[in-house]
């Protein structure tokens, strides 16, 4: 797995000479919390101290489908947080992946549910200044997901070497299954990504139900975007954009095939910002674990789908996510 080949690095190159009475302690095993443990309860509802500091809670929400879509998603998790809580609640919507990102830069936020590449990039741009907290785990414990390219059935398109010429949307440059980990993993293949080296034409869709929609509609002939790889295809699996469209009536999978799909991707996380009181990071982390079971409905408006819950992250699960952000910073640098 990525995190235990980063962990392994990160023992291998950051040793230093200890005490022996030290090195002779173990390091605390992690032992994330998890909703599948079933012994989460919902924070006792009432104001808090922190909401001194926190009178309300802002709630980003990162592009990818129309807003009127999201703000209808998010209500339910908006008005059951106020209800605990006993303090307003916003939700904020950015048009893009980096809206978000500036957001938490600016403190106009406390947290979001982000994507791996945009986290790495926000903890990149705030100096460490968040953290991640949770992500969503799926029914067979695993803690990922899967970029997709999809083309339409109709289109006499089988398999990637096909798409040799023709045109490719991307989802957001900030999206890791929409434009990141594809070129990443497409160039070590020796698919040219840039226009011209292999596809006769990219472009961004605005988000991965932009995307999608531009395929359909025949501005492109493949589109990139996510899903969980997991369950009923015919359902656009168990979750991800997919999955959204199908229940939105936007898709019919039998309208569209999967030529291409990456290796497992880190689920993104829940992330915070670290200025803020321990005590409601804590509050936060309890209401999440909680919230599959409590209240599935909202659950699965959230998360764009069914799954186990959710599950404590570290920075360590995504340390591979700043790597690839500062090298693909250091290759524009070199282009420029």
């Amino acid at each position: 797995m990525i995190t235990s080949a980063l962990a392994r690095r990160a023992v291998l190159g950051g040793a230093v000479a200890l005490p022996l009475a030290a090195r002779a302690q173990p390091a605390p095993e992690w032992r994330p919390r998890r909703t599948a443990d079933g012994t989460h309860a919902m924070p006792e509802p009432g104001r808090r101290a922190w909401a001194e500091q926190v009178p309300v809670i802002r709630v980003g929400l990162m592009g990818g489908e129309n807003e009127a879509d999201r703000l209808g998603r998010f209500d339910g998790l908006r008005r059951l947080l106020e209800e605990t809580f006993r303090v307003p609640v916003r939700l904020m919507p950015a048009s893009d992946y980096a809206g978000v990102m500036q957001a938490l830069s600016a403190r106009q936020i406390e947290f979001a549910g982000l994507g791996p590449s945009i986290y790495a990039a926000a903890w990149i741009d705030t100096n460490g200044g968040i953290e991640p907290i949770l992500t969503t785990e799926q029914v067979d414990g695993s803690t990922s997901y899967i970029s997709v390219m999809l083309v339409r059935a109709d289109s006499g398109i089988t398999n990637l070497e096909q798409m040799r010429g023709r045109s490719l949307a991307w989802a957001d440059p900030n999206s890791a299954s929409g434009y990141l980990i594809p070129r990443f993993e497409l160039r070590r293949a020796g698919v040219g990504v840039e226009p011209g080296q292999f596809f006769g034409r990219t472009g961004f869709g605005g988000g991965h139900e932009q995307a999608v929609i531009a395929m359909l509609q025949r501005q492109y002939d493949a589109a990139m975007t996510w899903a969980s790889g997991m369950g009923d295809i015919n359902e656009g699996f168990t979750r991800g954009n997919t999955r959204a469209m199908v229940e939105k009536g936007m898709l019919r999978m039998s309208d569209v095939r999967i030529i291409w799909q990456s290796r497992p991707i880190q689920n993104g996380p829940l992330a915070m910002r670290t200025d803020l009181p321990a005590e409601f990071r804590e509050d936060i982390i309890r209401f999440y674990l909680a919230l599959p079971r409590a209240n599935p409905a909202v659950f699965e408006q959230i998360a764009r789908g069914t799954g186990a819950g959710f599950r404590e992250v570290r920075h360590a699960d995504y340390e591979v996510f700043v790597e690839m952000r500062r090298e693909e910073a250091a290759a524009r640098r070199r282009r420029s």
